[in-house]
């Protein structure tokens, strides 16, 4: 069996492993800290928005069961691909959207999956998500990690309060 790994990043972190989370030949979603400049940095750390990291998902799954292509269109319909500033309520840097790419064939698809979205006309403004080589991937802290099934209750508050679920059902259903 070969596994892979895809890295995404789309705002909080909390509101990207459950979408991934759920899908056959996905093996796991980790929350996670990719692109900055500081090693093994914090939540605190990167919450402040001076480390340069993402708040990301690495997806390690099996490409016979679940192909890339799969696993990028449920990553377009989790964000607002045209916001530069962060995602629904959360604001800043560390927060913008990404695609990390693991090798080339990963690049073109996402370049070729941006630019059909870019084309298809489903938004007025640009598609700003970055298409970015991936870079060495920080686990977050354990009560990040499947924080949608350790503490429910205020995942689905947190998730309901930021207006993701509304641009979703506005957008992508």
């Amino acid at each position: 069996m070969t596994i892979q790994k895809a890295t995404f990043a789309g705002g909080c972190f909390w509101c990207m492993v459950k979408p991934f989370d759920q899908w056959d030949g996905v093996h796991s979603v980790i929350s996670g800290y990719t692109g900055g400049h500081i090693e093994n940095p914090s939540y605190e750390l990167v919450k402040q928005g001076d480390s340069g990291h993402y708040e990301a998902v690495e997806i390690t799954y099996d490409p016979e069961k679940i192909s890339y292509d799969t696993i990028i269109d449920l990553y377009w319909k989790q964000i607002d691909p045209t916001d530069d500033g962060g995602q629904f309520q959360d604001r800043g840097d560390q927060y913008r959207t990404a695609i990390f790419y693991h090798n080339e064939d990963q690049r073109i698809l996402a370049e070729a999956s941006k630019q059909e979205l870019a084309d298809s006309g489903k938004f007025s403004k640009p598609i700003v998500t970055e298409i970015l080589p991936a870079d060495v991937f920080y686990p977050a802290e354990d009560y990040h990690q499947d924080f949608y099934k350790k503490s429910k209750n205020e995942y689905e508050e947190d998730r309901a309060a930021s207006g993701r679920d509304e641009f979703i059902d506005s957008v992508w259903k």
